[in-house]
């Protein structure tokens, strides 16, 4: 049976095991040999990072065409109106081609939010909002992008869950591994 580590990544901290240009791997937080990430995140994202000693789930898991739904907190720069979440909601036009339709809601601030150190940037004169994303693809820096074609620059994200698996109660740094039921 396949084993899954579940891994709060926080903010800074690459998605591979090595460091790399003064930023700390996951070989700092995680001492397990034989497990990969399944998928990336990028070093300004947090939150959830999976990873598996079975190469095949490895695969189900970050494979764009096997389209396994990830779900994002993202705090924007900006008030998300209508227009903006009915935008992303039908798909946006980047560099790269047309996001999919996405499952886009207003939430408040999560309230199992733990600190990120560093904090985001705070202007006094631009309030911020909270959405919740769910996409089925992985373009590079998707959401991102995606906030920002709508005039609603991403300020902080935090992938939640990928498929099955959520970051419950995980704080930055913290890991469980779990038994995969597939």
């Amino acid at each position: 049976m396949s084993q899954v580590i579940l891994f709060n990544k926080p903010y800074g901290v690459l998605s591979q095991f090595t460091d790399e240009a003064g930023h700390p791997g996951l070989g700092r937080f995680l001492d397990k040999p034989g497990f990969y990430p399944a998928g990336r995140l990028d070093r300004d994202s947090e939150g959830l990072l999976v990873l598996t000693d079975d190469g095949a789930l490895q695969h189900r898991i970050s494979h764009p065409k096997k389209k396994m739904a990830k779900t994002y907190w993202v705090q924007v720069e900006g008030c998300a109106d209508e227009n903006a979440i009915k935008q992303l909601v039908n798909g946006v036009n980047l560099k790269d081609g047309m996001t999919r339709p996405a499952l886009i809601k207003s939430i408040p601030e999560p309230n199992r939010l733990w600190h990120r150190d560093p904090p985001i940037r705070q202007r006094k004169n631009k309030p911020t909002s909270w959405l919740e994303i769910t996409i089925k693809e992985g373009k590079n820096r998707q959401i991102r992008r995606m906030t920002a074609a709508v005039g609603l620059p991403t300020l902080r994200l935090i992938r939640y869950s990928i498929g099955p698996w959520c970051l419950g109660s995980l704080q930055p740094k913290d890991w469980q591994t779990i038994e995969d039921q597939e």
